[in-house]
């Protein structure tokens, strides 16, 4: 986790009653993704403190990619090859993208009224991460907000089915950008028929 994006505020006095919630997510929360997080939580009497986490593109992997589309199937050897220099530019974009994502991720959900806990760029596997923080904060659930991702989700090699194989408390999966109705196929919610 970058200790750059870390964001922490003062913890809560010993005695307080605290409820931490992780949340993952996969791009910038929107107002709606706001609102509706807070909203899941209005009932909990302690205080609801934010713990957000978002991954960080890779650069490595993105330049192979791009030469695969670049190539296509029948080459065998890209035409070009990267320096490191290169991969480092394109490493240092994605964490400046990353970490402006994550802030306007935390001013959301102050806007929506959250308590933030800390809020970290990630490298590497995130649901590693998600479980990390969940244990570190003492987290008494986790959320993870993604796209819809329909071949991942359908063989259970996405985020949230990784996370519900591994964790210790309850994931929640949510649509981004979505509302709780369309995700529920009540609008433009993905449908599979």
């Amino acid at each position: 986790m970058s200790d750059a994006a870390n964001e922490e505020t003062p913890t809560a006095p010993a005695d307080a009653e605290r409820y931490d919630v992780v949340l993952l997510v996969e791009q910038t929360l929107s107002e709606l993704d706001a609102r509706q997080v807070r909203s899941l939580h209005e009932g909990i009497e302690a205080t609801v403190r934010y713990h957000v986490l978002l991954p960080m593109a890779d650069a490595a992997a993105a330049v192979e990619a791009s030469l695969g589309v670049i190539g296509g199937g029948d080459m065998l050897a890209p035409t070009r090859t990267f320096e490191p220099e290169e991969i480092n530019r394109l490493h240092d974009d994605f964490q400046d993208e990353a970490e402006r994502e994550l802030a306007d991720s935390v001013t959301q959900l102050r806007a929506a009224g959250a308590e933030i806990g800390s809020a970290s760029v990630i490298e590497g596997a995130p649901v590693d991460a998600l479980g990390e923080t969940v244990e570190r904060v003492d987290g008494r659930e986790a959320i993870i907000l993604t796209r819809p991702h329909l071949v991942a989700e359908f063989f259970h090699l996405d985020w949230t089915s990784k996370a519900r194989r591994h964790l210790g408390v309850p994931v929640l999966h949510l649509l981004e950008h979505e509302t709780f109705d369309e995700q529920a196929g009540g609008g433009e919610g993905a449908e599979i028929l």
